[in-house]
C-alpha cells in the first residue's frame, strides 16, 4: 500500500514539469523554483518521508510545491479527454495506473523529456490520464495499458514505443512535430549540445542540399529514436565528430560509451542510413533491463550472446567481454543481466534449465540466442577471452550446436524408463524396440491420471522384449525432434519407423489404449498372455485391463 502512495504522489509530482509553453504564464525562475521543491519532494518520498495517511510529513511548503505543480498540467478524465485531444494542435499524454510500476519507473523520465522540450521552444501541450481511474476516458484517446505514450498531432493518434528515456521522448516527439534534424552551426552551440551526453547522428553537408542531403534527412524523418543533427562547418563538425578529415559530406554516429564515434562509409541512401544506425546505436556490451528489453529483442542484430552473473563478479569480467564484442561488431549482439535483478535473469535462466545455477557455485553463465529462428545455445567452457571468441565464432558461422534442456542422465531404469533431453536419442529414436512415450509436465492437471494409466500398460505388457514403456518431463528437458505444446501428449515410437510417431489419444481408457498398442504394433492376444504369465502375481493386472 506504501507503494502505492508513493507512486501516486510522485505521479503529481513529476508530471508538474511536463506542460507546453502554450499553456503556462510562468517565467524561467518560477519554473526552475518549482522544479527544485518538487526534487526535494522526490527525494524525500525516495526516503520513505510520507506519513500514516499517505500525505508527505514535511508539511505547507510541500504541500504548495505539489500544488503549483498540479496547476502546471492538464489532468484528463471522462469529460475533458476527448476534448483536450481536439482542442491542442499538438498533445503529449502519458496514461497511467497509480499501482504500476512501469508508469512510476517512466514517470521521471516523462516530465524530464516535457522540461526538455518546453526549454527548446516545443509548441506541444502535455497531459496525464490515470487510466484505471477513468476507463471510459481512457478507451476513448486509445490508452489500453500501462504506461502508454500518445502524440496526438493535429488529432493524429501517435504511439511510443521506444525507450523510457528523456532523450528517446524528446527526440520522438520533435521529429513527430516537425523538427527532424538539428542544425549547428556554431562551436558554442555543438559544445553546449554535447553536456546532453546522448546518441546521435551528425551529418557534414555544404549549402545543405544535393541528393544525399535529401537522404540524410530522409532518414532522420524515419528513424524515430536517434537524434540526427547536421551542420555545414567543417569545424563544428569537428567538435562532434573528431574524426573527420578532408571529407566534403560525412555522416557518423556518436555514442556516450568508449567505443563512442562510429563512421558511415555506405551509400547516401535512407535504407543504408538507418541500417547503420539500427546496428551501431548499442554499446559494446548492453545492460539489460526492462526499458531496453524491448529493443534488445527487436534488434536487427540476431545473434545476441547473454552473460550473467552479479554486478560485482561482472566488473572482473567486463573488460574481458567488451574486447571480444569488439571483433564482432554489427554481427552479435552483447548483453549483460544481472542475476541479483530476479525478474530479468529467471526468464532466461529458466528458458535453458539454469535457474538452480543460480544458487550454485557457478559465478558466469554465457548463453547465445538466434532470434530469427528461436535456437539458444550454452558456454559449457570456462569463461575466457579464448573460449568466449571460440564460441561467437562457432555462432556465426553456424557450426555452434543448439543447446537443448536436459536433466541429468538417470542411473536407474524401473518400469517406466524416465527420458531426459540427453537419452532421447538413444532412449527412443536409437532403440530397437517399440517404445510408448508419455510427455508430461509436473504442474500439468491431467497429467497425473495419465501416468497412472501409463503405469498400468507398462505392468501389463512387462513382459514383452520388443516394447518398452518410457516418460519424459518435457518442463526439464528437450530435443529437436520432439515438438509438444500441450500436455499430456502419448506417443507410440514403432521399432521401424521412429520418424513417424503415432499419437495416442489421452482420453482413451486403460483398455482402449492397450487394444490400440496390439494393432499399431501387430501384438497378438497369444503374446500378451505369455507375457503377463511370465510376470510375478504381484505385478500381473491383465485383469485391470
Amino acid at each position: 500500500m506504501r507503494e502505492r502512495r508513493v507512486g501516486a504522489v510522485l505521479l503529481v509530482v513529476v508530471l508538474a514539469l511536463a506542460v507546453s509553453a502554450a499553456r503556462l504564464d510562468l517565467d524561467d525562475d518560477d519554473d526552475s523554483d518549482v522544479l527544485d521543491e518538487l526534487l526535494a519532494i522526490d527525494e524525500e518520498a525516495e526516503r520513505g518521508g510520507l506519513d500514516a495517511g499517505g500525505d508527505y510529513g514535511g508539511g505547507a511548503a510541500e504541500a504548495e510545491a505539489v500544488r503549483r505543480a498540479q496547476s502546471m498540467v492538464l489532468a484528463l478524465d471522462n469529460d475533458n479527454a476527448r476534448r483536450a485531444v481536439e482542442d491542442h494542435a499538438e498533445l503529449l499524454l502519458l496514461g497511467y495506473a497509480p499501482w504500476c510500476e512501469r508508469s512510476a519507473q517512466l514517470m521521471p523520465r516523462f516530465a524530464e523529456a516535457a522540461a526538455a522540450l518546453r526549454a527548446m521552444g516545443s509548441a506541444v501541450a502535455f497531459a496525464k490520464l490515470d487510466g484505471e481511474r477513468y476507463p471510459k476516458a481512457a478507451a476513448a484517446v486509445g490508452v489500453k495499458g500501462f504506461p502508454t505514450v500518445l502524440l496526438f498531432v493535429n488529432g493524429t493518434e501517435h504511439a511510443y514505443h521506444g525507450l523510457h528515456t528523456k532523450d528517446a521522448i524528446v527526440t520522438w516527439v520533435r521529429k513527430k512535430t516537425g523538427a527532424p534534424v538539428i542544425r549547428l552551426q556554431s562551436k558554442d552551440s555543438a559544445e553546449e549540445f554535447l553536456k546532453k551526453d546522448q546518441t546521435f547522428v551528425i551529418g557534414l553537408f555544404k549549402n545543405f542540399e544535393g541528393p544525399e542531403y535529401e537522404q540524410f534527412v530522409k532518414a532522420a524523418t524515419t528513424g524515430d529514436e536517434v537524434q540526427f543533427v547536421e551542420t555545414s562547418d567543417r569545424s563544428v563538425a569537428k567538435i562532434l565528430f573528431p574524426g573527420i578529415t578532408s571529407e566534403e559530406q560525412f555522416v557518423g554516429l556518436v555514442k556516450s560509451e568508449p567505443e563512442k564515434f562510429e563512421k558511415f562509409d555506405g551509400e547516401f541512401e535512407e535504407k543504408a542510413i538507418l541500417r547503420f544506425v539500427e546496428l551501431n546505436k548499442f554499446p559494446l556490451i548492453t545492460i539489460f533491463t526492462e526499458l531496453n528489453s524491448g529493443k534488445v529483442y527487436s534488434s536487427p542484430i540476431k545473434l545476441q550472446v547473454f552473460t550473467f552473473s552479479e554486478a560485482y563478479d561482472f566488473e572482473d569480467l567486463e573488460s574481458m567481454v567488451e574486447e571480444v564484442a569488439r571483433a564482432f561488431k554489427t554481427k552479435i549482439m552483447f548483453i549483460y543481466v544481472d542475476t541479483a535483478e530476479e525478474n530479468l535473469a529467471k526468464p532466461f535462466l529458466t528458458l535453458y534449465g539454469l535457474e538452480s545455477e543460480k544458487k550454485s557455485t557457478k559465478v558466469y553463465q554465457v548463453t547465445a540466442f538466434d532470434t530469427s529462428n528461436g535456437a539458444k545455445y550454452l558456454m559449457e567452457a570456462d569463461i575466457n577471452a579464448k573460449n568466449l571468441r571460440e564460441f561467437c565464432l562457432s555462432l556465426l558461422d553456424g557450426t555452434l550446436p543448439p543447446y537443448h534442456k536436459s536433466e541429468p542422465v538417470p542411473q536407474e531404469k524401473g518400469l517406466v524408463e524416465k527420458v531426459v533431453g540427453r537419452t532421447f536419442d538413444s532412449s527412443v529414436l536409437e532403440s530397437p524396440q517399440n517404445v510408448f512415450l508419455e510427455v508430461y509436465t509436473p504442474w500439468c492437471v491431467d497429467c497425473e491420471a495419465i501416468s497412472k494409466n501409463v503405469e498400468k500398460l507398462a505392468k501389463h505388457f512387462s513382459g514383452l522384449d520388443n516394447l518398452k514403456f518410457a516418460r519424459i518431463d518435457a518442463s526439464v528437458n528437450e530435443h529437436p525432434k520432439l515438438k509438444v505444446n500441450n500436455y499430456p501428449m502419448l506417443f507410440i515410437y514403432p521399432a521401424g519407423d521412429k520418424s513417424n510417431p503415432i499419437k495416442v489419444s489421452k482420453k482413451l481408457s486403460v483398455k482402449d489404449m492397450a487394444k490400440l498398442i496390439k494393432e499399431k504394433l501387430q501384438i497378438s492376444d497369444v503374446e500378451t498372455v505369455a507375457a503377463a504369465d511370465n510376470v510375478p502375481p504381484a505385478e500381473n493386472v491383465k485383469d485391470e485391463l
